[in-house]
């Protein structure tokens, strides 16, 4: 298990607002700007969909706190999950994928500051950025993740079946989730081997194991009151995927989340990367500031170089 830091500070990500008025507005039309393709998750109705929520729609307000001097969009009442894919230029893809589950709480999705602008920097270093528009919020009577689960599973299996279309490697195929997302990002990890719903179709019965994991700011792995002991959601074994968690210190959902969630996957001899910084708090995504802790996409990259999902010709794009 590696515990360290860095002081390199990458340049900042390039992603325009315009981009980002115009994925609101498209999240559900099917497509997105610059050729980002979007496809409905499921075929049908969603398994365990029950309730009745008002319009999908960005709940942010006036009075709702910045990051990084920019407002960030907090998309809720999703009823109707989707997979969008981001392919990187011709000239960087490396055959890389990576599904990307942003956080919210399981109340909304901070659906560009922990997702769209995560799959601008992927495709800046030649990786595919699939974003998980997952169900939210909970549904009365399951547990907070229960349908996002389901979401998170179908989205899997879809790509690894759609791998040759979308092109990249189905073998290197790896989830990236934030806080709430990075809780969904273990779970589908640690549950791979059955579907926590009836299978559909194809997709449903494809390997929906991850091959590697990237844990941000990670929250609700450990329960506090049991001595921080891993949740009993996210059962750990010799088969959960290797690694990667980056969290600060101060922040409020308590490091000691990443902490013994890292343990227990050093004990299951999964191979871990741990990185904790003094300081940044919660909910940065990518946006760089004074805390080194936003230096976490550096960090990421060199590791999935150094585990041989990236090809070591990737020309080096930082966010």
């Amino acid at each position: 298990m590696a515990v360290h830091s860095s002081l390199t500070f990458p340049v900042s990500s390039s992603l325009r607002i315009a981009r980002l008025a115009l994925v609101v507005l498209a999240v559900g039309a099917g497509v997105v700007s610059r050729g980002a393709q979007v496809i409905d998750l499921w075929p049908g109705e969603p398994p365990s969909e029950k309730g009745v929520f008002g319009e999908e729609q960005d709940m942010t307000k006036p009075t709702d706190n910045l990051v990084a001097g920019r407002r960030l969009i907090r998309l809720g009442n999703v009823t109707k999950p989707t997979l969008t894919v981001y392919r990187p230029p011709a000239a960087k893809d490396n055959g890389a994928a990576v599904l990307v589950c942003p956080g919210g709480a399981y109340s909304i999705l901070a659906l560009d500051l922990e997702g769209t602008e995560v799959c601008e920097w992927l495709n800046s270093i030649g990786v595919t950025g699939l974003l998980l528009k997952y169900r939210v919020p909970k549904r009365e009577g399951l547990e907070k993740h229960t349908v996002a689960l389901q979401d998170a599973q179908r989205a899997m299996g879809l790509a690894r079946q759609r791998a040759n279309e979308w092109g990249f490697d189905a073998q290197r195929l790896g989830v990236l989730g934030f806080s709430a997302g990075a809780h969904l990002a273990a779970s589908v990890s640690t549950h791979d081997r059955q579907r926590t719903y009836a299978p559909m179709d194809d997709a449903d019965r494809i390997d929906c194991r991850p091959d590697f994991t990237v844990l941000i700011y990670p929250a609700y792995l450990t329960v506090k009151e049991q001595g921080d002991k891993v949740a009993p959601d996210l059962p750990v074994t010799t088969n959960t995927p290797p690694t990667f968690i980056a969290m600060a210190q101060d922040d409020p959902v308590r490091v000691e989340t990443a902490l013994f969630y890292a343990l227990a996957l050093k004990q299951a001899n999964v191979p871990v990367e741990l990185h904790v910084y003094p300081s940044g708090g919660h909910g940065y995504g990518l946006r760089r500031t004074e805390d080194l802790v936003t230096t976490w996409p550096d960090r990421v990259r060199d590791w999935l170089l150094s585990r041989g999902w990236l090809k070591a010709t990737v020309s080096g794009a930082r966010p």
